[in-house]
Parts: C-alpha cells; structure tokens; sequence
C-alpha cells in the first residue's frame, strides 16, 4: 500500500460517504489522514454518485478497493421519499375500528389562524387501510382475540391492490406484542416478498397515532431503503471492496445494514446527525461547552444546540412539514433522533418573488439536477449560489475543487429575470436580497430553536461546516450576535467527517407505566434488562470489540399531565430506596426547565430508554494559538456587501498557504477545495494550531 504501513501493524483505513440532495460527500481516512471529495447527487440511483465519489478518493489516495477496512454511510433517500411522496403503496392493519387514527391524528389545527390549512395527506389512504377484528386492554390482557380468518381476507384484498409494503398496528401493542407477532407472522406467509412493519418492534411506545405514523412511514420507505442498500452491498463486492456497510441513525451513533433494512426509518436523519457528531468532538477539541452548530449544505441548513460536549437528544421528530416552524403540520415519527431545525435554505435553495413584492428564498431546491443555473447544465432557477457567485464570494474556476466551472451570465440572467426584473433592480442587488433573506431565515431558525430550549445565542461559539456554512457564517453570527465561529478543516464534507467520529450504538424504547406512589424495582430491572440485551445484540453484529457503556433515561411527568419530561437514571439495577432519589431528580429536571416544582402532586413514569454504545477514543485537545502577523492575500477581489450595498475589496488567501498563528484580517475569503469562508469586515480570522479557522469579532 506504499507507505500506508506503520511498523508491524496495518494500518486501518475507514471510508464515509454522506448522501445529500445536491452533493455526495466522501471521506477517506488513512491512518489519521483525510482524503476528500465531493461528486453531485445522481437522485434517480445514489448508488451511482457513492460509487464515483468513492473511487475517485481512493484513486486519490492510492488505495485499492480491498484495502478499505470500513465503510460508514449516511444519506437522506429516505426523508426525501417521504416529503416528495414517493414510497411504497402501504397497506395498514390495524385494530377495528381505528383505521382512521392515522387521518384523525391530534384532532387541532396547527394553524388556527389560517383558513385555508390543508393537513398533510397520510401516507396510507383510507381504501389501504383495514381494520381487523381483536382487542387489548392498556395493561395488555386480552380483551377480543385476534381473529385470523379475518385476516387472511385481509391479505387477499391487499394483494389484489399490489400492496408493496405492510405495517401493522394493534391498539395497546407496547403493553403486549403477541397479536402483532402473530398478525405478521401470518401476514409473510400470505403475502411472501412483501415486507412487513410491527409497530411493537418499530415503536413500542404509547400513544396511538405517533405509534402508527412512525410505523407507516417505516413502511413507507422500507422497500426503496432495503432496495437501495442491497444494490450498494452488492456493487461494493463487486468493485471489490471486501469490508462490511455501516450506517449512520438519526441519535447519531452507527448501526449495521441489517437494522437499518428493517428500521430504515432510524436513518431519516442520518446526514445532519453526522454533523452533530462532528460538532460535539470539535467542541471537545477546543473545550467548548455552549455551542451552536450550523450546516449547510447544497438543500438544506440545519442548527443544533451543543452544550457540555453533547448536543440535545430527543425521542420525537417530524419530517415533512407543510409549515416551515409550525410543529403539527409534518408526520410525527417517535425514534431515538439528535434535536435540531433543519430548514430549506441551502446553497441550491430557489428564490423568486411573492405577490407582496417579497423575495423568498426556499424551501423548494434546485438539487443537483439540474441545480443552480451557474452549473450549466440547465437550471433555469434562480438559487443562493447563484447569487453568491454574482456576489463576488465565489471563484468560478475553483467550485467543488474545480470538478463544475460555474457560469456567472447565466447566474446574473436568472437573478435579473426571476428577481431583479420583478423589483426593479439589478442582478447584483438581487443577489443581495436573497443572500440577506436566506441568512435573516437562517437565524431566525436559530433563535426559534434556541428559545424553545430555553438557551441563549449570544453567549454560543458556532462551528459551521458543509459546503455553504462557511459563506454565510459570518453574516449569521452577526445577525445572532455571536462573536466567535470555528470553521474546521474539511468542513465542505463536515457531515462525513463526523461519521468515522460516531460511536457504535443502539437505542431501545419501550412504555411501561409506573406510579412512584407504588415503585417495583424488580419489573423495572426486568424491563431495562430485556432492553440491554437487545442493544447489546445488535451493536455485536456491528462491532465485538470494546465494552458497552449505557445511559437510561425515564420519561417522567406529574400525574395528570399529558406530557413527560426526561430524567437521566443510574445505569445499575434499582432498589426500593431510589424512589425517593428518582422523586428528586425528576423535581430537578422539571425546576430547571419551568422554573418550579408543583407540590403535593404524585409522580409517575411513563417510558422507559436505554442508549447503549461503545464509546470512542476522546478527540486531542489543542493548546492555546498564539496570536503572529497578519497573513498575506495571494490576490484581492471585489465582493458585494449585501449590508452597505456596495463592492468591498477582500483579499483572496489560499487555506493551504495559512500556518498556525497567522491572522487573516477582514475583509477576507479563504479559499479550499470543498468551500470558501467569507471573513466579514467584523471579523478577523486567526489560524489554530489545529488548522481550523476561527472568526473572531472584531471589537
């Protein structure tokens, strides 16, 4: 392998790979040394654009297919099969009398305002959903069995409506599984090549309509995710490739190919969390404890809250909003997911104009086919690289390390006639328009989240990667009022880094009402031994090596709410004595998210998690940058200034030219392969001793 040999040992070479809706990012890193490269999405068979992505960066690296020892994958094919509605014919089987809990779903307006709200379509229509008869009680004794001459009729009707995929979901199946299993057991028979969804195994939590839309949208994406997989594995074998495909999960840890064809709903947020990941380690790296990450991409920008080294974790996630910030307007999905906001705001986010004379920008996306217009290769959209290049931020000749050479008449045509014609400006002042809505939409997403969580920006460090964050970070602090932003090396593929930086993991879920008043450790420790056993089943098929560590958390709430808060435990067997240490902690958690505790109120448990993985190696910690001598521009360029509305000279420096120590003063763009970061005339940027930049405000 010439050269890639240290001592005796082998040294291990690891391949990420993350799939996003305009850019196909990938990653090699041998023995601590990062090979990188970014090809565009081919949407139609990602498979396509992973395979020339990875070929390309292991010609690059001199490295042959066999010599790879892991691959990691992240994509989002399964989010977008469920926003663009193009997934599996579903047939859902359910409880009679409850076939409509997926149209009725929380019964309220998410808009109340709006006349004309339209709620989303479910993915299953009501004619592929069918009711059979059998009945459990909420403690999950048999109340009807389940009859299953009635079902078997009912596989016959599916069959007859090309049915491609099945998710079953029985009334109070968290509490007992058995009619399920028997259903499905049946149901594979019946209906052989036909994949079937359990929602006992998919989400085995209360609450019914959550429960049946993570199942059907399961459902929905798993024959197009198992199809998609399986022809990877086998053009990987082969091309060669001789190691085993790990995938990224929405908490951010990995899992093996296997669960993700079974639960490839796990993965809807597998890109984004991959930047998590990275977000936390850099945070580490550079001890940080309030941070804000910020990725964007060629579709999307996503934020997320990190603080102490971890970002936020939540058990609830919805995709596929119809209201950009307005929660019940998207499909609920209860899975293990790292908490941020993604918006459609990316660098091949569409702009125009609305008929109050406003631009918009998103959420709607150019993608890499046929992308921005400056791509040529006939966009006729115009989008925010489009006006970033008309702007003066981009070099034409240098785009995604020179593989596209942008076209700056076409972009300057699109943004006069979809924009600048409309308003009575010029391309140029259309540019900065929609670089201005696009970053005010960016942050406004940010103070959103961030007031949710009760948190402050102001006092947050951002880390900012992916192929536009960098452009736009620092006009996003600005508008935030943060004064400090990490820009890491490799941040065009930041999402892939953070893949080979996750742990393996798996999380378990299951709903078991306990009252404090009446506390049984034994059933508890049951419970959470059943869960352990099957994390640790499933992160064995992935990986042998290293101790498992876990975190077990109880969803806990008064009684009589209708909502719970989350309350980390001891991951030990309990004992009658921590009820009174369980009351306490929850007491704590809920003070310090409302500001007080409700006295004389009961306290009771709703569900139950356990997080397990093998945790990774700490990342290096840096020692603090001494400040030198203000760095030399290769060149100077005119940039527009979307504030003062004017041209600014910035000198142009080459990321590759900068030592630690060397202070880039702004008015400034650092130029790489993968992205380019705008210093903003508030900002100078100083180079780490890790090599990452760091914009610094200006006082």
């Amino acid at each position: 392998m010439r050269g890639f040999w240290i001592t005796k040992e082998k040294v291990v070479i690891r391949l990420a790979v993350d799939i996003g809706g305009t850019f196909t990012d990938v990653v090699l890193d041998v023995a601590g040394v990062r090979h990188t490269t970014k090809v565009l999405t081919t949407p139609s068979e990602p498979e396509q654009g992973f395979m020339e992505g990875a070929l390309a960066v292991l010609a690059k690296a001199g490295v042959k297919p066999g010599e790879v020892d892991a691959i990691v994958h992240g994509t989002t094919l399964a989010t977008n099969a469920i926003i663009e509605r193009k997934g599996a014919r579903v047939g859902l089987v359910t409880t009679e009398g409850f076939r409509d809990s997926l149209e009725i779903a929380y019964e309220h307006r998410f808009e109340q305002s709006d006349i004309y709200m339209v709620r989303p379509e479910p993915l299953v229509p009501r004619e592929h959903r069918w009711g059979v008869e059998e009945r459990l009680a909420a403690d999950g004794s048999v109340l009807i069995d389940l009859d299953e001459a009635a079902l078997k009729q009912v596989a016959a009707q599916m069959k007859d409506a090309g049915i491609e995929a099945v998710a079953v979901c029985f009334l109070h199946s968290y509490a007992n599984a058995a009619h399920e299993q028997r259903a499905v057991a049946a149901l594979v028979q019946w209906l052989p090549g036909v994949p079937v969804s359990m929602s006992s195994q998919v989400s085995p939590e209360i609450r019914e309509y959550d429960r049946v839309s993570t199942t059907v949208a399961n459902a929905y994406v798993r024959p197009q995710m198992e199809g998609y997989l399986q022809r990877l594995e086998r053009d990987l074998a082969e091309r060669g490739f001789k190691c085993g495909l790990l995938m990224i999960t929405s908490s951010g840890s990995m899992t093996t190919l296997q669960t993700a064809c079974e639960f490839p709903i796990r993965l809807v947020e597998s890109g984004p969390a991959g930047g998590a990941v990275l977000a936390s380690n850099l945070a580490k790296e550079l001890n940080e404890d309030r941070v804000v990450s910020f990725d964007m991409g060629g579709t999307t920008a996503k934020i997320c809250l990190v603080d102490d080294h971890e970002p936020l974790h939540s058990r609830t996630f919805e995709v596929a909003r119809a209201y950009r910030f307005l929660k019940g307007s998207g499909y609920p999905l209860r899975i293990p997911v790292i908490e941020m906001v993604e918006i459609g705001a990316g660098g091949g986010s569409i702009a125009g104009v609305d008929e109050m004379r406003r631009i918009t920008v998103g959420p709607e996306s150019a993608s890499s086919s046929p992308g921005p217009a400056c791509y040529g290769r006939g966009g006729s959209q115009a989008t925010v690289t489009d006006a970033d290049l008309v702007l003066g931020r981009l070099d034409p000749e240098r785009f995604a390390g020179g593989q596209i050479r942008l076209d700056t008449d076409a972009a300057a045509t699109v943004l006069y006639e979809r924009v600048g014609k409309r308003l009575g400006i010029d391309e140029k002042a259309a540019a900065a328009g929609i670089s201005e809505i696009v970053d005010e939409n960016m942050a406004n997403a940010a103070r959103v989240h961030a007031i949710e969580w009760g948190k402050n920006l102001s006092d947050r460090t951002m880390i900012a990667f992916g192929g536009a964050a960098p452009l736009h970070a620092a006009r996003l602090a600005d508008k935030c009022g943060i004064r400090k932003v990490i820009i890491p090396t490799g941040a065009g593929v930041g999402s892939a880094i953070g893949f080979l930086q996750a742990p393996v993991g798996y999380h378990v879920t299951r709903s078991r009402y306990v009252n404090l008043d009446e506390f049984d450790p034994t059933a508890v420790n049951e419970l959470f031994a059943s869960m352990s056993a099957e994390a640790e089943s499933a992160i064995r098929r992935a990986s042998n090596n290293g101790a498992i560590e876990e975190q077990r958390v109880a969803y806990m709430r008064y009684r009589g709410q209708g909502h719970e808060i989350d309350v980390a435990l001891p991951a030990r067997a309990l004992t009658h004595n921590d009820k009174t240490m369980m009351e306490e902690l929850f007491a704590t958690r809920y003070e310090a998210l409302f500001g007080r505790t409700i006295p004389n109120l009961g306290v009771e448990v709703m569900t139950w998690s356990l997080a397990a993985q093998i945790p990774v190696a700490p990342p290096p910690r840096w020692d603090a940058t001494n400040r030198g001598q203000p760095a030399m521009p290769s060149q100077q360029r005119d940039i527009f200034d979307p504030e003062l509305m004017r041209d600014l000279v910035h000198g142009i420096h080459l990321r590759g030219a900068l030592a630690p120590g060397m202070v880039v003063v702004g008015p400034a763009v650092i130029v790489e392969d993968e992205t380019s970061t705008l210093v903003g005339r508030n900002f100078d940027a100083l180079i780490l001793q890790s090599g990452y930049i760091q914009l610094e405000r200006k006082l």
